[in-house]
């Protein structure tokens, strides 16, 4: 023991040496720090593990077969932007229908985040993989019941975003992202009335400024109905009837100059 105990001591002596330090030393500073970009790639594992590749290429085969199913044929390219975009209706539409199945109508309100639609679809060929790129997140269909004075606050928290994927209504905001006007279904929202609002369940928690529809007088989220499964039965759905995908903008939210 006592051996290791001078070994380690040694070691200390040296390093302490090597670094410059004396005992008496008892504040050292920073001075500087290099550092660099290390590339990870093939060059670290030269020799492939067939095994291991072979278990990887199972599943790889597999998983490319399902994403690389062609379900539909997109027009034109489509696009999520603010204050309105093309992609970002059509999800809210789908949300907005998608409603039918467990309430017995269209909600009178679709609702998405632009934040929820992180990719293009693109004009062609629409496959699962590219359904998974739009839509990566595991947001789940909510539908949430509000009175006409809270889907005023629901509409100007719209309006402080700039925008978002919206259906059913049609939202006038001023430059500074103030509502100056707001309607449903082209008619003046009533405060005492009830109205549905389908959106995802991130949203019917209240993120992404959407503060307002945590205070909902009812909810139904049923499960497993997630946004990206549904909008992959639109576009089966689409197809079955022989019709191609497409979506416009059509003034639903409007920014006054």
């Amino acid at each position: 023991m006592k051996q290791i105990r001078m070994k380690h001591l040694a070691g200390v002596l040296l390093l302490s040496a090597a670094l410059g330090i004396t005992g008496c030393q008892q504040h050292h500073k920073l001075v500087k720090v290099d550092a660099k970009l290390i590339a990870v790639d093939s060059s670290y594992d030269a020799t492939t593990n067939l095994a291991a590749q072979a278990l990887l290429d199972h599943y790889k085969n597999s998983v490319d077969s399902m994403m690389n199913r062609v379900i539909g044929i997109n027009e034109t390219t489509l696009r999520a932007v603010t204050p309105e975009g093309p992609l970002s209706n059509l999800v809210a539409d789908v949300l907005r229908e998608s409603a039918t199945e467990f309430i017995g109508k269209p909600a009178d309100m679709g609702l998405v985040n632009m934040g929820g639609i992180r990719n293009i679809l693109n004009a062609g060929p629409v496959t699962v993989g590219s359904i998974f790129e739009i839509l990566p997140f595991e947001n789940s269909l909510c539908i949430i019941t509000v009175d006409g004075k809270l889907l005023k606050e629901v509409f100007a928290a719209i309006a402080a975003k700039g925008g978002d994927g919206t259906s059913g209504i049609q939202l006038l905001i001023g430059p500074d992202r103030t509502l100056i006007d707001g309607t449903i279904d082209g008619k003046p929202v009533v405060d005492n009335k009830l109205y549905t609002i389908a959106t995802v369940d991130y949203l019917a928690e209240g993120n992404d400024g959407m503060k307002p529809l945590q205070y909902a007088k009812d909810r139904v989220c049923p499960p497993g109905a997630t946004l990206r499964d549904l909008f992959i039965q639109y576009v089966e759905g689409q197809t079955a009837q022989g019709k191609r995908i497409s979506s416009k903008t059509e003034g639903r939210i409007t920014v006054q100059k």
